[in-house]
């Protein structure tokens, strides 16, 4: 893989992809890895769990944000989603949310099948004439904004 795709982007997808080996969805059977880059070159990764009382679920790019920032990091420079199907895993609305918090608009979104990228974002393309920390006057963490 990593003479097809780099090796940036193979670090990101194996990474992503051990973490949804492990993802807890007992009720979807639908595994979800994410994994990112942060602003010193440091990967991290989550997972989904699924839990009974349904609205309570964590989503793998919250999992792998929550790693990032409990790791020191601040700004994703790259995202990579992979799940399990032959349709595109993109986040879903509060997780494209999620990530604008820590991402400038042209952070590339890389979203993975169990045989490699299927396709690339950004995160403007996802989420354009989005709402986020510069609207509230807040220094945005995210490296080169």
């Amino acid at each position: 893989m990593t003479d097809t795709i780099g090796a940036d982007l193979a670090a990101l997808f194996e990474a992503a992809a051990a973490a949804k080996s492990l993802a807890y969805a007992p009720y979807s059977d639908f595994p979800v890895g994410a994994a990112l880059r942060d602003e010193h070159g440091r990967l991290h990764a989550g997972c989904n769990v699924e839990n009974a009382a349904y609205p309570v679920g964590t989503c793998a790019e919250a999992g792998a944000i929550a790693a990032m920032v409990a790791g020191g990091g601040r700004a994703i420079t790259a995202i990579l989603i992979t799940g399990n199907g032959p349709n595109l895993v993109t986040p879903c609305g509060a997780c494209r949310q999620r990530i604008r918090e820590f991402a400038a608009p042209g952070t590339p979104i890389h979203i993975a099948g169990p045989e490699g990228i299927r396709q690339s974002f950004t995160l403007q393309a996802l989420l354009p004439d989005s709402f986020g920390p510069d609207n509230l006057h807040r220094k945005n963490p995210r490296a080169n904004a």
